[in-house]
């Protein structure tokens, strides 16, 4: 795949360190696979856009699922996996997250995390939405993400991994092969160095978590503005299916102008038995699925959305005031606190509830490996498309897919220096390649952009608002290509008007993949489209950015993705 010679705006690095391996991101996926590089013997540095324990990572309550109860089989959690997918699975790729997931999760065990245990010291395992057996093992009642980043960040610091924080990654550099050769980024003032600099080696994984901040009301934190997506697309790498955006049923209302990070109310909440209502207390999920409320995610958001047009209602409810107050407190008592903190107590009351962005099924295209269509460069976890979620993530799968492809990660990178000795080498990237840098949008656009994308590329899509979405995206990339072209001027460089920029850029493509689907697939939802169509439809839709910004959009023959060359 051949360089799109695209960058962000930026100065050039001022610092420069060399490292055998860079990771991007602190989540389960990046300090993972962080961890088994440096087991590996490789030199290995960190960068995170904020401190260590600050991803996505750390929100997850719900958490992981793998087949470790008695009865369950790999090949149970395969066919649920297959079955949430809606005809988009990688079988191969799932096959591969069941199978070495339960070894996966006792190796994060061995490294540090603890696991809630039922009084003779077995795992506790609850159920979640679309599982067909309790497989879902979880820590601190609902605090899952924080414990496993507990236990990483402390396995990081104590084995001594370089790291840089407080950091956003600009662009992929490459050599005169065009392979990886490291990536430029920014400390902003807190790091080991301040300002633009660069971290050279031969081989970097992308591990930057989500783009829910492309949307107003979100699970995701603040920092989850695309970046990792960005970067490959300007690096020349393929994107597929970002079409598939879940939005998670459950998220605490909290008003229809309320922007920003939304407090998640787990699935967990479901698996334990708690009700969808609306406000007269009718249970609308029943006779819907087989399963109601556990339904897999895009059917219940669908169901929700759905009662809430019927009825003209902003939300629905969560009814679990059944569970009383001592379950409350000891088995979700994160979820607890966010509703009391909002003035809501699911003790005596029901929660009131809505979609909202959640997580990217799609992503940076990868193969078994990891391995992108850029030599060298890897992705894993939210920012990859490994083709383990399809259309439609089944829950707590996502946590285990970071898991099991990181590790998956490490190995070929160590094979890869094994065989080449590219551990004693420091690559040599090609200097600027005097293009125009890629023009900057103002800190105000990406309100614009988030207005845009929850208005016109929501749960609910047509191709009037997917349409309407993309002109007014391709007016705001316009406006900022031609100023740079007619003038010179463009956006101060800064974090702002970077992340506003790869907000931007996942959005066009998000938009370009949705407009093109004509159909209802997974958590893609075209009300003008609304059956699945597997004859024209089964299939992925790949984009890749030209040299002149435009996208370059082809479909895959059939559900399998093509072979990364």
């Amino acid at each position: 795949m051949t360089s799109t010679g695209i960058r962000l705006h930026a100065p050039a690095p001022g610092w420069a360190i060399s490292a055998d391996v860079v990771v991007v991101g602190s989540g389960v996926a990046g300090l993972t696979a962080a961890l088994r590089c440096e087991a590996a013997g490789l030199t290995t540095v960190v960068v995170t856009k904020a401190r260590l324990d600050d991803g996505s990572t750390r929100w997850a309550q719900g958490g992981v699922a793998a087949a470790l109860g008695e009865g369950d089989t790999p090949e149970q959690h395969l066919t649920d996996t297959l079955v949430a997918g809606a005809g988009l699975c990688d079988e191969e790729a799932v096959r591969i997250l069941v199978t070495e997931g339960p070894d996966a999760v006792r190796r994060l065990i061995d490294t540090g995390a603890h696991f809630d245990e039922s009084s003779e010291g077995e795992l506790e395992l609850t159920r979640e939405g679309g599982h067909h057996r309790r497989r879902i093992v979880h820590a601190g009642g609902d605090a899952t993400g924080a414990e496993i980043s507990r236990a990483l960040v402390e396995a990081v610091r104590a084995r001594g991994l370089r790291t840089i924080e407080n950091a956003l990654v600009l662009d992929l550099l490459t050599d005169a092969e065009g392979r990886t050769a490291g990536v430029t980024l920014h400390v902003m003032g807190e790091g080991q160095h301040d300002g633009v600099g660069a971290v050279h080696a031969p081989a970097v994984v992308l591990a930057t978590g989500g783009m829910g901040q492309v949307f107003s009301a979100t699970t995701n934190p603040s920092v989850s503005t695309g970046d990792g997506v960005a970067l490959a697309l300007r690096a020349g790498a393929e994107i597929s299916d970002l079409e598939f955006v879940q939005f998670h049923p459950t998220v605490l209302f909290l008003g229809a102008d309320a922007e920003g990070q939304q407090p998640l109310v787990s699935e967990a909440v479901r698996g334990e038995g708690a009700h969808l209502v609306d406000a007269d207390g009718v249970r609308f999920m029943v006779g819907q699925h087989e399963l109601a409320e556990l339904a897999p995610r895009d059917i219940v958001a669908k169901g929700i959305l759905r009662r809430m047009l019927e009825q003209d209602a902003e939300h629905m409810f969560l009814d679990a005031r059944h569970f009383g107050a001592d379950m409350w407190e000891h088995r979700f008592p994160t979820i607890l606190a966010a509703c009391r903190a909002n003035g809501i107590d699911p003790v005596t009351e029901p929660i009131p509830i809505a979609p909202a962005a959640h997580h990217a099924s799609g992503g940076v295209r990868t193969d078994a490996r990891g391995r992108t269509t850029v030599p060298g460069l890897y992705a894993c976890g939210e920012v990859a498309c490994t083709g383990v979620h399809g259309a439609n993530r089944l829950a707590s799968n996502s946590l285990l897919e970071g898991l099991v492809y990181a590790e998956r990660i490490a190995a070929d990178i160590a094979a890869v220096h094994a065989g080449s000795g590219l551990h004693a080498r420091v690559p040599a990237p090609v200097p600027d390649p005097g293009r125009p840098a890629h023009p900057l949008l103002a800190p105000e656009a990406r309100f614009a952009i988030q207005r845009i994308m929850s208005e016109g590329a929501g749960v609910l899509r047509s191709h009037e608002s997917l349409a309407k979405a993309a002109d007014q995206l391709q007016k705001l990339h316009a406006e900022a290509r031609d100023a740079l072209r007619e003038n010179g001027k463009t956006a101060e460089p800064g974090v702002d008007t970077w992340e506003a920029t790869n907000l931007l850029c996942v959005a066009r493509v998000l938009v370009t993949a949705a407009l093109l689907r004509e159909e209802t697939r997974g958590c893609h939802w075209r009300e003008d489209h609304a059956e699945r169509d597997d004859t024209h439809w089964r299939r992925h839709i790949v984009v890749r950015l030209n040299p002149d910004r435009s996208l370059a959009v082809r479909t895959t023959d059939t559900a399998d993705f093509p072979p990364i060359r």
